[in-house]
């Protein structure tokens, strides 16, 4: 394609899967779990191709994860993963969308949805955000699928060859990886991603040992290879890289996709003036993707964006999420700042604020939103619309109120 539109395009993973491939995949690998949450993936990435809402699967997800009693879906087993899955296929036929037994009309179907997808509201929503013409259309690529679900020695991720918040002549992987999970996981900001490197983790104040580098350490030195061989021998400008694992061996590394890594060099930043308030008003941490130091209303909907756009014109908007989706993107815009609960540096959310000048921090652990509700709590600090937080977009720290920043010199980039 002419250009990268991160998560505005349809994208099906696993085609191929139907009811008689998958017992064929349980078979011949004997891992029941894996193949049923294969179809599972297929499924939604199906339905919400055809409009389906990710509610709808998050909502089956949840009842069975209670009926079960486990916390997370890889503490399923075989049966109940496979009872979940066709949970899934019965919410597709009953919104009247066909799942498809014919693999090569499955890969047909699957080539027109991403073609037709150019076209749908996100898509040319983000197309007249960004100033990109409606004339130039799309490609679809076509790949064989990597699992990176196959066990807890598998997984996925998004990496950056250099760091965002730094100058950029160096290689030095930053980014986030999921262990078990595969596809869209990483994107989509649904799940609890860590860091890349040890570099990163320090930087960030997270835990060294949960790097990609310490827990898999031959993908890492593997990426990193691939990185250098990019940057320094081939001279290509910074690459973001998407990757999946299959096993802790450099053999079972793949490389999905490259792309020219957006960056920004502002030689000016915003920040917080460090007084005693500021540091009695701190609540929580999260990871820093854009922006400086942000005061501002939080804001849960379009309608209350729209509300104090008219009634406060000049005051700051922090939109608030749980995590976000490609449809958020008109409130993306129109908000001044980002912040979510879940997700990481490479999350759909956090590219996108990074691309529309945005302060944004995201993966918040520590704050839980009740998006039917319209409030958050933060360290059982509660949110309403309305209320005044401040957000940093570098450290990732967040404040209760309101606090007066001053504009420095980026010490990263002089």
């Amino acid at each position: 394609a002419a250009i990268s539109m991160p998560g505005m395009m349809a994208t099906i993973i696993n085609v191929g899967s139907t009811l008689k491939t998958i017992e064929g995949l349980a078979k011949r690998t004997g891992k029941t779990w894996f193949a049923w949450d294969n179809y599972r993936r297929f499924l939604q990435s199906w339905g919400m191709s055809f409009g389906l809402t990710r509610e709808i699967f998050s909502s089956l997800m949840d009842e069975h994860k209670k009926k079960y009693g486990v916390n997370k879906k890889r503490e399923f087993s075989g049966e109940q993963m496979k009872e979940l899955a066709l949970k899934y296929r019965q919410a597709l036929l009953d919104n009247g969308i066909d799942p498809y037994e014919d693999p090569f009309e499955q890969l047909l179907k699957a080539i027109k949805l991403v073609l037709d997808s150019w076209d749908s509201d996100k898509a040319k929503d983000y197309r007249e955000i960004m100033d990109i013409s409606d004339y130039w259309g799309t490609a679809v690529i076509v790949q064989t699928m990597a699992f990176g679900n196959l066990s807890t020695s598998s997984g996925t991720g998004v990496l950056f060859t250099a760091n965002p918040h730094k100058k950029l002549d160096r290689v030095a992987l930053w980014g986030d990886y999921t262990p078990g999970n595969q596809g869209e996981d990483i994107v989509s900001g649904l799940v609890s991603t860590y860091p890349i490197s040890v570099e990163q983790s320090e930087a960030l104040g997270l835990d060294p040992a949960e790097s990609l580098e310490k827990t898999f350490p031959n993908i890492y030195n593997a990426l990193l290879k691939n990185a250098r061989i990019l940057i320094y021998d081939k001279k290509w400008t910074p690459q973001e890289i998407e990757f999946t694992f299959e096993g802790p061996e450099e053999k079972d590394l793949f490389i999905l996709q490259s792309r020219d890594m957006t960056t920004k060099k502002a030689s000016k930043i915003q920040a917080f003036l460090p007084t005693k308030e500021l540091e009695k008003s701190y609540l929580a941490h999260g990871i820093g993707v854009s922006g400086g130091a942000l005061s501002g209303r939080a804001v849960f909907t379009l309608d209350q964006i729209k509300y104090y756009r008219k009634k406060e014109p000049a005051t700051k908007l922090i939109f608030i999420r749980s995590d976000t989706v490609p449809e958020d993107i008109r409130e993306i815009s129109m908000a001044d700042g980002l912040l979510t609960a879940k997700g990481g540096q490479t999350s759909h959310a956090a590219i996108v604020a990074f691309r529309l000048d945005k302060t944004c921090v995201v993966g918040c652990k520590q704050m839980i939103v009740y998006e039917s509700k319209e409030y958050a709590l933060i360290n059982n600090h509660k949110i309403v619309p309305g209320t005044f937080i401040s957000i940093d977009g570098r450290s990732g720290a967040i404040y209760k109120g309101k606090h007066k920043v001053e504009e420095q010199e980026d010490a990263s980039l002089i």
